[in-house]
C-alpha cells in the first residue's frame, strides 16, 4: 500500500506501506480523493507531534468491514461513498456519557492523533464516522464536507440575529467557505486577507473583502470570525470587535514561541477584560449538515482547489500547499 508517512519529524512517501488491520466496528475505505489541509502542515513542520499515515480529509468508498460485521451492516456499507469525521471517540469516558464525545478523553483523530490518515491507498475508521455521499455531490465537492461541517458549526454558536456586522479574518480555505456561509445568515459579512488571487474569489461570489491592511481598528463589528492560523488573528480580533462584540477562533492558533527562547511577544488578553469580549472556540461539526448544503448546491467549491496532483507524488504536493496563493491541493488516489 502506498502512503505519505512522518516518523520522528521525517516526511516520506513510503511504496510499500502495511495496510490498516481493522478492528471490531471499523471499515476499510478506499480514497478517491485527499485534501491537505493546514493541520497536516502543521504536522509536517512539526508544530503537531505525531508519527504515522498522514491526512484527515478525503472521500472514498467502503471496500469491507469487520469480519465480524453482520450480514445487514455489509449490505449497507460496502460500496458506499463515504466521508469521515476524523475523531475516533470511545463512548464510555466521562465526557462522551454526559454528551460530549466530540471532546473525549480517549478519542484518537485521524492522521492527527493516535490513528493513521488518509494519505494512502486504504484508510480504517468506525462504521459510527461514516457519512454517506449524497449521489448529487460529486468527489471534488465531497472533500470539502470535513472543513465546511466545521465552519457550520461556528455559525451555529454564533446564533445570528438581526443582521450583525461580520468580519471573517483570512483567505485560507476555511476562510473562504466561513464567509459563504456566513453570509447567508443574513449578516452583512465581509473578508479581510492578504492575496489578490483568494480576495478575487469573494469578488465572483459577491462577498465585500478588502486587504488586511487597508482597515481601520474602530471596535465596530459584532462578530469577528477568525480563520487565519495565527496568534496575531486573535490581537487583530481584538481591536476590530466592539464591546462585548463575539470572537470566534476558527482555527487553530500556531503556538507562540516561548519567551525563554524568542524575542517575540505573547497576545495581550487585556482588551478582552476591559471589553468584555465573548471569546468562542469552533472545532469539528456535523458531517451530514455539510453533506446537506453541499447537495443543494449552496456552496461553490469548484473554485477552491488550486492544485490537483496524485498520491504519488504526496511529499511534493505537501511542500506546494504550504505555499501563501495555495486554497485547496487535492490529491487523486
Amino acid at each position: 500500500m502506498r502512503a505519505l508517512r512522518i516518523e520522528k519529524g521525517i516526511v516520506r512517501f513510503d511504496p510499500a506501506c502495511a495496510a490498516p488491520v481493522l478492528a471490531a466496528g471499523e471499515a476499510l475505505i478506499r480514497p478517491t480523493r485527499v485534501c491537505i489541509g493546514s493541520a497536516d502542515l502543521a504536522v509536517a513542520s512539526g508544530r503537531v507531534a505525531f508519527d504515522g499515515v498522514l491526512g484527515h480529509r478525503f472521500v472514498g468508498v467502503v471496500e469491507k468491514l469487520h469480519d465480524r460485521a453482520t450480514p445487514e451492516e455489509s449490505k449497507a456499507w460496502v460500496g458506499k461513498r463515504v466521508v469521515g469525521s476524523i475523531s475516533v471517540v470511545c463512548g464510555k469516558c466521562e465526557r462522551c456519557r454526559q454528551g460530549l464525545s466530540a471532546h473525549c478523553q480517549l478519542r484518537t483523530v485521524l492522521g492527527l492523533s493516535g490513528r493513521d490518515g488518509c494519505f494512502a491507498d486504504r484508510v480504517a475508521l468506525p462504521l459510527a464516522n461514516l457519512h454517506e455521499v449524497p449521489k448529487s455531490v460529486p468527489d471534488d465537492a465531497a472533500i470539502f464536507a470535513e472543513p465546511l461541517a466545521g465552519v457550520l458549526h461556528a455559525g451555529h454558536m454564533l446564533r445570528i440575529e438581526g443582521k450583525p456586522y461580520v468580519t471573517v479574518l483570512g483567505d485560507g480555505l476555511t476562510g473562504l467557505l466561513a464567509a459563504q456561509v456566513l453570509v447567508k445568515l443574513n449578516a452583512s459579512v465581509r473578508l479581510l486577507g492578504t492575496n489578490p488571487d483568494k480576495l478575487a474569489l469573494c469578488e465572483k461570489w459577491g462577498i465585500k473583502h478588502r486587504h488586511v491592511d487597508e482597515v481601520g481598528r474602530r471596535q465596530d463589528q459584532d462578530v469577528v470570525v477568525d480563520c487565519s492560523g495565527s496568534p496575531r488573528g486573535l490581537e487583530l480580533a481584538m481591536q476590530l470587535v466592539r464591546p462585548r462584540g463575539k470572537i470566534v477562533l476558527r482555527t487553530t492558533p500556531a503556538p507562540i514561541p516561548s519567551p525563554t527562547l524568542s524575542h517575540d511577544r505573547g497576545v495581550d488578553l487585556a482588551p478582552a477584560v476591559v471589553n468584555e469580549l465573548e471569546l468562542l472556540g469552533a472545532r469539528c461539526g456535523r458531517l451530514n449538515d455539510a453533506l446537506d448544503l453541499l447537495a443543494k448546491n449552496a456552496v461553490e467549491t469548484a473554485s477552491l482547489i488550486t492544485t490537483r496532483t496524485k498520491l504519488d507524488r504526496a511529499a511534493e504536493a505537501l511542500r506546494h500547499a504550504a505555499m501563501p496563493e495555495q486554497v485547496a491541493v487535492v490529491m487523486e488516489v
